[in-house]
């Protein structure tokens, strides 16, 4: 979007290497970058398929720290894959059959869900001018997993909640995981910077991780909501935070010798943080990408509420029993693992516009799938509901996935040197933005034509315009740049005047992620 502890000695290990060895390992990141980006003729045994993911962690590692990769695999896959999945599926029924809300009511709660990721640039600034007692990175960790944990038990144990309480807490839940997912984003950015060519696989790794916790998350939530009740099961939620506080304590960091203690100082790399995001979006290259991720993702109005309300009503829609549709998410996580494999092995090579617009046209024709369903066509041409719905959902999530990678990979390319961690997270709330435009337009949709609880008569309308909107942002395509997705976008000297002098204060107080003469490859 961290943690076996790195020991002070091999640190110093890494920092003593000889210049013999400096050129060995210069050799073998060539090497590992040919067996990287070509075929090997071997790739046909089985075994050696299997051993491929394996191999690709090794070469991972072998250019940047193991601590760093591990990391991402923690966050991503638990804190975000299953969480996220989890919380997903479990806080439906909790407004569905705790709280009782309007599906075009819940869409507006939703999206208030999204307000702590909008404001993933106020948590990149603190983890990047604010180091409390000297560390970075560790006590961002320690807030998100204490705020988590702590969110998840009060909307668990108190039976009586009433909506507006249960909302603040289930706000604080998102909260505490975009904390953490910022914490690490500055990190990925920051080698997706020094390593250029490791760009695409640092995203399909985080993509690889949060599937692989989604499918675990969607493939236990029906269970647990069966066994527990919605409001029950929402305790589950509490464990992957406590992982997150040990992250805290456990991740290798050093700790600054001169701690910014002078309030004047912190105030001023705020301010030098400020001045380089907003001279870094005035630049064509960077706002016009941003603004088309923006509106490809507003423009796709959410219908999702009124589609799980149709999904689970005994009389208008399938019925769907409460297992049967952590199954479907959890087939719908394994086509996101499918999507992000595409990606990976046949994709990552082609220019930035030509596949956003082919994954965008796909995206706007897998949605007509859903009218398909609304009208019950498919029992017409005797396809049970069942097999129906899962390769709707498997179609369309492997369609996201391409859909949503290059723009990852892109943002990661608009991101400057210096403040890479601040502006990453301020490409993120940008396209949080979006979704929550996305969530709230369609919970008005919903409510304007009158999708109720036991009313689903005009949901075909709402997911019609909807994809008429879908098909709409092809004209936008002219915003995305046509450049190959390993190509430079933003110079990289654009803020060196305004950040020298703190990039100089900052060498010290880095999260040393991937050792100093690992840092550069040509």
């Amino acid at each position: 979007m961290d943690p076996t502890s790195q020991t002070d000695e091999t640190h110093h290990l890494a920092q003593e290497h000889s210049d013999d060895h400096d050129h060995q390992l210069a050799r073998k990141h060539t090497d590992d970058d040919d067996h990287h980006h070509h075929h090997s003729p071997q790739t046909t045994d089985p075994f050696s398929i299997l051993l491929q993911p394996i191999q690709w962690l090794q070469m991972l590692s072998s250019q940047i720290n193991p601590s760093f990769i591990f990391g991402v695999v923690l966050v991503y896959g638990l804190s975000q894959g299953f969480s996220g999945s989890f919380f997903k599926v479990v806080t439906d029924y909790y407004w569905k059959d705790v709280q009782k809300v309007q599906p075009s009511v819940v869409q507006l709660y939703i999206g208030l869900y999204y307000i702590p990721w909008v404001m993933k640039p106020v948590w990149g600034i603190l983890t990047d001018v604010f180091p409390v007692k000297g560390y970075r990175r560790r006590p961002y960790f320690v807030l998100a997993g204490v705020l988590g944990v702590a969110s998840s038990l009060m909307v668990a144990l108190n039976g009586n909640l009433s909506a507006v309480t249960a909302l603040i807490f289930l706000v604080g839940a998102t909260a505490a995981m975009a904390i953490a997912d910022v914490t690490i984003d500055a990190c990925i950015a920051k080698n997706s910077i020094e390593i250029r060519s490791l760009a695409s696989d640092l995203q399909s790794l985080c993509a690889f991780c949060s599937s692989a916790g989604a499918l675990v998350g969607y493939s236990t939530s029906g269970f647990f909501v069966h066994h527990l009740g919605a409001q029950g099961a929402l305790g589950v939620l509490a464990i992957p935070p406590v992982l997150v506080t040990v992250l805290g304590f456990m991740i290798y960091e050093e700790r600054t010798t001169r701690l910014p203690s002078q309030k004047k100082r912190a105030v001023g790399k705020v301010v030098v943080a400020v001045k380089g995001m907003y001279k870094t979006i005035k630049f064509p290259q960077v706002w016009k990408p941003s603004l088309y991720m923006y509106l490809s993702l507003a423009l796709s109005l959410s219908t999702h509420e009124g589609m799980f309300y149709w999904y689970t009503d005994p009389k208008a829609g399938p019925a769907f029993s409460q297992e049967f549709m952590g199954i479907i998410y959890a087939i719908g996580a394994m086509a996101s693992i499918v999507g992000v494999l595409i990606y990976h092995k046949t994709l990552k090579d082609y220019p930035f516009r030509t596949l956003i617009f082919f994954s965008q046209l796909l995206y706007s024709i897998s949605g007509m799938l859903d009218l398909i369903f609304i009208f019950r066509w498919n029992l017409g041409l005797g396809i049970p509901d069942s097999f129906f719905v899962i390769m709707e959902e498997c179609v369309s999530r492997i369609v996201s996935r391409l859909r949503w990678m290059p723009m990852i990979v892109l943002s990661t390319r608009l991101c400057p040197l210096g403040i890479e961690g601040t502006f990453f997270a301020l490409l993120m709330c940008i396209d949080s933005l979006g979704a929550l435009s996305a969530k709230w337009g369609g919970g008005m949709l919903l409510h304007l034509l009158r999708v109720t609880r036991s009313d689903f008569s005009n949901l075909w309308l709402v997911v019609f315009i909807r994809n008429v909107l879908r098909f709409s942002t092809l004209c936008l395509i002219f915003l995305v740049p046509t450049a190959d997705q390993s190509e430079v976008l933003v110079p990289s000297d654009l803020l060196t005047n305004s950040t020298s002098a703190v990039d100089e204060e900052e060498d010290h107080e880095s999260l040393e992620l991937v050792p100093k003469k690992e840092t550069v490859r040509v």
